[in-house]
C-alpha cells in the first residue's frame, strides 16, 4: 500500500518531527548564528579596505639611481629631504619642479636599493648636502603579517568551531554548535501514519499470530497481568531478504495504538565515536517518555554483530559502543516493560549472543520463504488491484515459484502488468505471468539477438540433454519447459516445476539433480566435438552439491557422520578449517569421486537415448521453446502437429505463387542474359 502523501498528514504543529520532537520545540542556538559569520565577513571587508589604502594615496614614480642623484643635486627635492623606506629612497619634489618622467610638475619619485649599495647611496647623497628622514612603515608591515598568517587563523578558526565544538555538541546538548547530532534519526509513526494493516501481510501467518500478541498487549495489558506474566521486550524478525520482516513492521504501525519509533542500524554509526550510543540513549529517552509504545530496529546487525571478532585495533569501536549502548537500555536497570523493541535481520549467525539473549530479545520469529499456499496468498494479496483474465491460475503460477520470496512474487504480478499494458491488451493473461516469472529469475528475453548457427546448434543439444534427464530420472524435479531463447546471462534454460516444496534434500534427490546438471555438457560436446564454457552454471552447481553432500550432510561412506563445515560466524579473513590436511585430501577425493560418478552415469543414459535427444534437440531449433508436454511426445516418438513461423512464411509464398496467372512463354523473359545491356551488334 502506498504511503500517505504530504498533504494528508497531520497539521505540522502537531507533526512530530525525526527527531521526535514537535515542531514547536524551540531549536538550539548555535554560535554559527549568532556571529562567526558576520565577524569572517567583517574581517574579509577590513582586509580589503587595508588594501585600497594601501594603493591609494600620491602615484610614485620609480627612477634610475643617476635621475635620483640629480634632482638632489640640483636641489629639486621639498625640504631637501628625503626617506628611507622599504628599501628605498623616496623623495618628494617640489611643487615647481618638473617631473623626470613626466610634463607635469611635482609628485613623489623613488629608486629601488640593494642592501650592498645602501651605505654608498647614502654617504653620496649625505655629501650632497640632502638629509635623510627614515620612517619605519608600520602600515605595511602589519598588513604583510596579516596577508601571510591570516588565512591560517582564519582556517585555524573554523576548525575549532566546526570539529571541536561539534565534538562537544555531539551528545545532543542544546548548547553546542551541532546539538541535534547526537540525536536519534528515527521517524516516528502512528495509527493515522500507516495504511498498511496485518490483512496486508499474507504467506507467514505463524510470523503474524506472534506480532498480534505483541499488538494485544499493547492495546490490553490487564488482560496478559491477570496471572503476572509480562510482555517480551524484544522480537526479532529473522528471515532471508524479501520475506516481508519490514511489512511486518509495518503492519505492527498501522495496527497498534502506540507510537512506533523507526530507525534503520546504519543511522547509529557516524564517523565520530559516540554518536552512536548517544542516538541510541536518545531514543530511548523519548521512547520512555512516550511508553507505551514500539522501537523497529531495521538492518540490526549493522551494529549488533558479534564482539571481538576479526582484527581489532585496540581502540574504541564505535559500533561496540553502540551496541553496549542497546544491551543496557534493552535490559538494563532502567528498564521499562511499556517499550517493545521489534528488529529484524537477515544474518542471526553474526549477532552477539548477549543481544539475543532472554530479557532481551525474548523471541525470534521466523519469517521463512512461503510454502505453496503461502504464494498463492501472496499472489492474491498483489492482484487485488490487478485486472486479471479469467482463465489466469495462481495456483500453477504458485506451483511454478518455489523458493520465490514475498518481494519477487509481488515483482512478478507488476512486471506482469507492464507488459500487458505495454501490448494493449485488456486484463492480465497467464502468459504474461510465465514470461514475467522467468523474467524475475533468469533476466529479460533477448530475442532480438542473432546468434551463428553453431551456438545455436550447441545451445539446442546443451538444453535438451538438460531436459532428457530430467524427464528419465524418477527422482529429478519434472520439467515445465526447455527453451533456447537467450535470457539474462544464459542462452538457454530448462526449467524445473517442484511437485512440493522441499525443506530437506534426500539423497538419490540430489544424486539425480547433479546428473541433470552434467547432461548438457555431455550432449553438447558429443555433438559439437569442443567443449565451450557454457556449462560454468552446471559445473559449480554439481561441485556445490558434492561438497555439501560430504562436509554438512554426512552423505559419504569413507568421512562419515560428522560435520566438517568452517562456522559460518568466524569473521576472521583466514579461517581456519576444523579437520586436518589427510582429511582434506579425502574431502577432495571424496567430492571427485561423487562428480565423476554423476557425469558417467548421465553420459551413459545420454547414449543410450541419443537418437530422442537429437530429435530433442530438432525440434528446439525448429520451436525454440517446448514445454513438459511436447517433450513427453518427442519422447514417445509422436509428432508435435505445431506449426512454426517458417512454415506459416513458406505456405504463404507458396499459395502466392499457385494464384499469380501463368505469362506466356517468351513474354517479358530474356532468358539467361534477362536486364542486360543489348549487344552493339
Amino acid at each position: 500500500m502506498p504511503e500517505p502523501r504530504d498533504d494528508q498528514r497531520q497539521p505540522e504543529s502537531d507533526k512530530p518531527t525525526e527527531s521526535g520532537k514537535g515542531s514547536g520545540s524551540k531549536p538550539a542556538t548555535s554560535p554559527l548564528n549568532r556571529w562567526p559569520l558576520g565577524w569572517v565577513l567583517l574581517i574579509l571587508a577590513g582586509l580589503a579596505l587595508l588594501l585600497i589604502m594601501q594603493g591609494s594615496g600620491t602615484s610614485v614614480d620609480e627612477v634610475t639611481w643617476h635621475k635620483f642623484k640629480a634632482e638632489a643635486k640640483a636641489g629639486h627635492f621639498a625640504d631637501n629631504k628625503y626617506e628611507i623606506k622599504d628599501n628605498r629612497f623616496i623623495a618628494k619634489l617640489k611643487d615647481d619642479v618638473k617631473h623626470p618622467n613626466r610634463e607635469t610638475e611635482g609628485g613623489r619619485i623613488y629608486v629601488d636599493v640593494h642592501s650592498e649599495n645602501m651605505r654608498l647611496w647614502y654617504y653620496e647623497l649625505d655629501q650632497i648636502g640632502v638629509d635623510t628622514e627614515s620612517k619605519i612603515d608600520r602600515t605595511g608591515i602589519f598588513l604583510q603579517i596579516l596577508i601571510s598568517w591570516g588565512p591560517l587563523i582564519i582556517i585555524a578558526f573554523l576548525v575549532y568551531f566546526f570539529f571541536f565544538r561539534a565534538m562537544r555538541g555531539a551528545g545532543g546538548g542544546p548548547g553546542g554548535m551541532l546539538g541535534n547530532f547526537g540525536r536519534s534519526r528515527h521517524k516516528v509513526l502512528t495509527k493515522e501514519h500507516s495504511s498498511i494493516t496485518l490483512g496486508d501481510v499474507a504467506g507467514i501467518d505463524e510470523a503474524k499470530d506472534e506480532v498480534g500478541e505483541i499488538i494485544e498487549f499493547l492495546r490490553n495489558p490487564k488482560k496478559f497481568q491477570r496471572l503476572g506474566g509480562r510482555v517480551p521486550r524484544g522480537v526479532l524478525l529473522v528471515g532471508p531478504p524479501g520475506c516481508g520482516k519490514t511489512l511486518l513492521a509495518k503492519a505492527v504501525a498501522g495496527e497498534a495504538d502506540v507510537p512506533f519509533f523507526s530507525i534503520s542500524g546504519s543511522d547509529f554509526v557516524e564517523m565520530f565515536v559516540g554518536v552512536g550510543a548517544s542516538r541510541v540513549r536518545d531514543l530511548f529517552k523519548q521512547a520512555k517518555d512516550t511508553a507505551p509504545c514500539i522501537i523497529f530496529l531495521d538492518e540490526i546487525d549493522a551494529v549488533g554483530r558479534r564482539r571481538g571478532s576479526g582484527f581489532s585495533s585496540g581502540g574504541h569501536d564505535e559500533r561496540e559502543q553502540t551496541l553496549n549502548a542497546i544491551l543496557v537500555e534493552m535490559d538494563g536497570f532502567d528498564s521499562s516493560d511499556q517499550v517493545i523493541v521489534l528488529a529484524s535481520t537477515n544474518r542471526a549467525d553474526v549477532l552477539d549472543p548477549a543481544l539475543t539473549r532472554p530479557g532481551r530479545f525474548d523471541r525470534q520469529v521466523q519469517v521463512h520463504l512461503p510454502d505453496i499456499l503461502g504464494r498463492v496468498e501472496i499472489l492474491k494479496v498483489h492482484s487485488r488491484k490487478i485486472k486479471m483474465s479469467p482463465d489466469v491460475d495462481l495456483e500453477q503460477l504458485a506451483r511454478g515459484t518455489p523458493m520465490f520470496s514475498g518481494a519477487e512474487l509481488e515483482a512478478i504480478i507488476n512486471e506482469a502488468a507492464i507488459a500487458a499494458t505495454m501490448q494493449d491488451k485488456d486484463w492480465v493473461e497467464m502468459e504474461d505471468l510465465e514470461e514475467s516469472r522467468d523474467k524475475v529469475k533468469f533476466g529479460r528475453a533477448r530475442k532480438g539477438r542473432k546468434f551463428e548457427e553453431d551456438e545455436r546448434v550447441a545451445t539446442a543439444y546443451h538444453e535438451a540433454g538438460h531436459a532428457l534427464l530430467q524427464h528419465l530420472l524418477p527422482d529429478a524435479d519434472p520439467l515445465h519447459k526447455v527453451t533456447i531463447i537467450a535470457r539474462g546471462g544464459y542462452l538457454g534454460a530448462s526449467f524445473q516445476l517442484p511437485k512440493k516444496d522441499r525443506y530437506g534434500y534426500g539423497r538419490k534427490h540430489v544424486e539425480a539433480q547433479m546428473r541433470v546438471a552434467c547432461g548438457g555438457r555431455i550432449a553438447e560436446e558429443r555433438k559439437t566435438g569442443d567443449a565451450t564454457s557454457g556449462a560454468m552454471q552446471d559445473i559449480r552447481q554439481v561441485s556445490s552439491y558434492a561438497r555439501h553432500m560430504i562436509l554438512e550432510w554426512g552423505m559419504s561412506e569413507k568421512l562419515g557422520f560428522i560435520d566438517l563445515m568452517t562456522p559460518e560466524y568466524n569473521e576472521s579473513p583466514m579461517p581456519e578449517r576444523p579437520y586436518s590436511e589427510e582429511t582434506a585430501k579425502l574431502i577432495d577425493v571424496e567430492v571427485k569421486r561423487l562428480v565423476t560418478e554423476a557425469y558417467e552415469d548421465a553420459t551413459r543414459i545420454i547414449n543410450e537415448n541419443w537418437d530422442k535427444l537429437t530429435d530433442l534437440a530438432e525440434a528446439l531449433l525448429k520451436h525454440e521453446t517446448l514445454t513438459a508436454e511436447e517433450v513427453d511426445k518427442i519422447m514417445r516418438g509422436q509428432s508435435l502437429g505445431r506449426t512454426t513461423v517458417s512454415d506459416l512464411l513458406r505456405a504463404e509464398r507458396e499459395k502466392s505463387a499457385a494464384d499469380k496467372p501463368a505469362r506466356p512463354a517468351g513474354e517479358g523473359d530474356t532468358g539467361p542474359d534477362r536486364g542486360a545491356m543489348p549487344s552493339p551488334a
